[in-house]
């Protein structure tokens, strides 16, 4: 586990940043995650180049776009709900961090955004096939999760100090070091640049 000058990208930067923060934590204790993720991704490539396909082709064939809608909802199904579980377990433990490190003065949170939260992912792609032919790409699905920082309520990529952020970022690495260390059974590396 690195803490870095580089961290404040996971809060300036986009989602895909903090989407590989999370997959990289689990992937740290659950070797079956990683596994899980690279075949979902297959799986999504697959299905976007079917979508192409069709407009190309000029045809459409529901039977096999079934095939890979049903993969992507075994796999993303699996996906959200192991990183839904990490952030449950991580987020007491990073409020501790903040606590100590801040004195308190703020209030922090960690959320998990996710499109699978509010509805079921086989009906969420049935919704979006129209979008999804029309863009070739699959616009629902566990690749377009994020993490929400909050500080009192409010990003806090937007609110916080450059201060506040760094002790946010230092706060969150910190539970993700004790985190593993309960997981695996030995403590990992730490390194702080």
């Amino acid at each position: 586990i690195i803490i870095s000058p580089t961290d404040s990208n996971l809060i300036l930067e986009g989602s895909e940043i903090r989407r590989k923060y999370l997959d990289s934590s689990i992937s740290q204790f659950q070797k079956s995650y990683l596994r899980t993720l690279i075949d979902y991704n297959k799986v999504l490539k697959q299905r976007n180049s079917l979508l192409k396909q069709f407009t190309e082709r000029n045809y459409f064939d529901p039977i096999t776009l079934e095939i890979y809608d049903n993969q992507l909802i075994d796999y993303g199904t699996k996906i959200h709900n192991d990183r839904m579980s990490f952030l449950e377990k991580l987020t007491p433990v990073f409020n501790n961090y903040y606590k100590d490190i801040s004195s308190g003065h703020e209030t922090v949170s960690l959320s998990y955004r996710s499109q699978l939260n509010d509805g079921d992912f086989a009906t969420l792609l049935k919704d979006s096939l129209i979008k999804d032919r029309i863009s070739h790409h699959t616009s629902v699905g566990i690749h377009k999760d994020d993490i929400v920082f909050e500080m009192n309520d409010h990003p806090i990529k937007k609110i916080g100090s450059q201060g506040q952020q760094k002790s946010f970022l230092i706060s969150l690495k910190l539970a993700q070091f004790e985190f593993i260390t309960q997981k695996i059974g030995f403590k990992p590396i730490l390194l702080l640049d």
